[in-house]
């Protein structure tokens, strides 16, 4: 709890959040805690269960919620950043396949996932994509540096070749849309840059204001 010492009357502010293992359940039997990196920012009212890995330099936001109890495991890479209101969640015994290893959902590095988006197990989300507000990713395969616009859904088994730009609101469920998305526009490219500028420095920014009392619930990795 925080407060200013010169006002004892406050307001007062918690700083809380939950990390934690999976419920047993027939799905998952083993209890496993997440690995999350120490330079990992968890802002308050996050909620973290399960298999799942957070490497270094990832900002995670308010209301965000990665829940590894059904599918499993996750991870995520380096530089990542996950505003308020995302939600991560897997489907059971449903995965892709990464350097040899099944992931319920993958995360490469530098994607930004902006506020209120969801990404749904199976599916795999390559380095430096941007998943814009409120868009839905289930079921696919984002190749790098590809762009997803607002409000728009890519689901149905597709993969989408690096670079590809999802319009505003489009519904990508099957191959031969996806094959007909076109490059990312410079402005595009651009916008999402910047988120990740800003966002790589949130992490160490908010540290300070909170402090680096950051549950030590599972291993730093």
């Amino acid at each position: 709890m925080w407060h200013d010492p010169n006002n004892i009357n406050g307001p007062f502010n918690i700083y809380s959040y939950y990390v934690g293992s999976n419920p047993l359940t027939s799905i998952n039997p083993t209890p496993i805690f997440p690995k999350i990196n120490k330079t990992t920012f968890l802002s308050p009212f996050t909620y973290i269960v399960g298999d799942v890995t957070i490497r270094n330099n990832t900002y995670v936001g308010p209301f965000v919620s990665i829940r590894a109890d059904e599918g499993t495991p996750f991870y995520i890479g380096s530089n990542c950043n996950f505003q308020d209101g995302v939600i991560l969640h897997g489907l059971k015994n449903k995965h892709v396949e990464v350097n040899q290893r099944k992931y319920s959902i993958y995360i490469d590095e530098e994607v930004s996932c902006a506020h209120g988006s969801l990404i749904h197990g199976p599916c795999q989300i390559g380095r430096n994509v941007f998943v814009g507000f409120k868009s839905i990713v289930y079921h696919a395969v984002i190749g790098e540096g590809s762009f997803i616009s607002a409000g728009a859904v890519v689901t149905g088994g597709v993969t989408l070749k690096p670079g590809s730009f999802v319009p505003p609101g489009a519904h990508i469920d099957n191959q031969k849309k996806a094959d007909s998305l076109s490059k990312v526009p410079e402005n595009e490219e651009e916008f999402a840059r910047e988120v990740q500028r800003v966002n790589q420095e949130f992490p160490s920014a908010y540290s300070i204001i909170f402090g680096n009392d950051r549950c030590t619930c599972g291993l730093s990795v």
